[in-house]
């Protein structure tokens, strides 16, 4: 078990006021994100057929919780991880154009996740989907999509702010771009993670771009499924990769905090590169792979944001589990309660 506790811990609300709170949150921020890239909200699946190829591979070695269907002869169905693929199925199936997208209010179960501060079994995010066209996938468009979405991160700090005076805003104005080789580069000797924190300690919001491929050393910066985001791309700046995360620096952890995964999505060339580059070419037989390998899938940009870490952070809590209700071991509730820190 990984498990900080900050001295001196004190919450900002109390517990009677922190679910108002995170309502209020949660609706200004879904309210400015759908206005700044042009979405609808759709209901969302909470769990899909595991031989549809819908579900969300993560790093390859997750195991989806997953049940017998009595009604259907007993096919299996498994709790999504994310909706990655099932949205962008989504835009053709609603024919979404160019410009519009969709968002989802979604719910996952992760079972093999590594519980801490920031990491829970419950997952909840705004996963949204965003059709485009051929010629937006740049790392230009890329770049203002990330920027439309820390637009609507910043008038949510605003709103926080304003609500609860006491709660003072310490984003910066702008959020940095930067390529995983360049960090790697910098800092040859750190591992990934540590690379993450001095990134985001020294820009206090920042996009890593390039999540997934690999590195000039051979290594990559993080895994990433083959089937969804583009991280092999070649790029104009001699670089690889039309996807990253965005990352923040939370002061009350002393660590960053990564808030979103989002990328480019795959064109039929770039699956097959991605799924031949991780030996994952049986994927093909699948039927959502079949139909993005034929060009049915319009071309697309996405991505989940955490709401219970975006809660977490704007109301400077110590634990995800003060934003959200889930299971924890029972010496880290214990360990919280000592320190001050009440999980659900």
């Amino acid at each position: 078990m990984n498990l900080y506790l900050p001295p001196d811990y004190r919450p900002m609300l109390p517990t009677e006021g922190m679910e108002d709170a995170i309502k209020l949150l949660k609706q200004t921020f879904q309210a400015e994100l759908a206005e700044a890239l042009s979405l609808r909200r759709v209901t969302a699946p909470l769990f899909v057929f595991a031989d549809s190829g819908l579900n969300d591979n993560l790093n390859g070695v997750e195991r989806p919780v997953s049940f017998p269907i009595k009604d259907m002869g007993d096919r299996r169905a498994e709790v999504v991880h994310s909706l990655a693929k099932w949205k962008r199925m989504k835009l053709a199936a609603y024919r979404i154009p160019a410009g519009h997208g969709l968002y989802t209010d979604m719910n996952a179960i992760r079972a093999d996740e590594e519980l801490d501060n920031i990491h829970s079994l419950y997952v909840d995010q705004w996963d949204w989907e965003r059709t485009i066209r051929p010629v937006d996938r740049t790392v230009e468009f890329l770049s203002d999509i990330v920027r439309r979405i820390y637009g609507a991160l910043l008038a949510t700090e605003a709103v926080t702010h304003r609500t609860f005076p006491h709660i003072p805003p310490t984003l910066p104005r702008e959020i940095t771009f930067v390529h995983a080789e360049e960090l790697r580069a910098e800092f040859p000797n750190l591992s990934a993670k540590e690379r993450e924190r001095e990134a985001a300690r020294r820009y206090g919001a920042v996009f890593i771009r390039g999540i997934g491929g690999p590195l000039a050393d051979g290594s990559r910066h993080d895994g990433r499924a083959p089937d969804y985001d583009d991280w092999s791309a070649p790029t104009p700046d001699g670089l690889h990769g039309l996807n990253g995360d965005i990352l923040v620096w939370n002061a009350v952890l002393d660590a960053p905090l990564e808030l979103s995964s989002m990328g480019i999505r795959v064109d039929p060339a770039a699956l097959l590169r991605q799924l031949e580059m991780t030996g994952c070419m049986d994927r093909l037989e699948l039927p959502f792979h079949r139909a993005l390998a034929a060009g049915e899938m319009p071309p697309a940009v996405g991505g989940g944001i955490g709401q219970s870490r975006l809660c977490m952070y704007l109301l400077r809590c110590a634990h995800i589990g003060e934003v959200q209700a889930a299971l924890w071991p029972e010496v880290m509730v214990a360990r919280c309660a000592e320190a001050g820190v009440t999980l659900r």
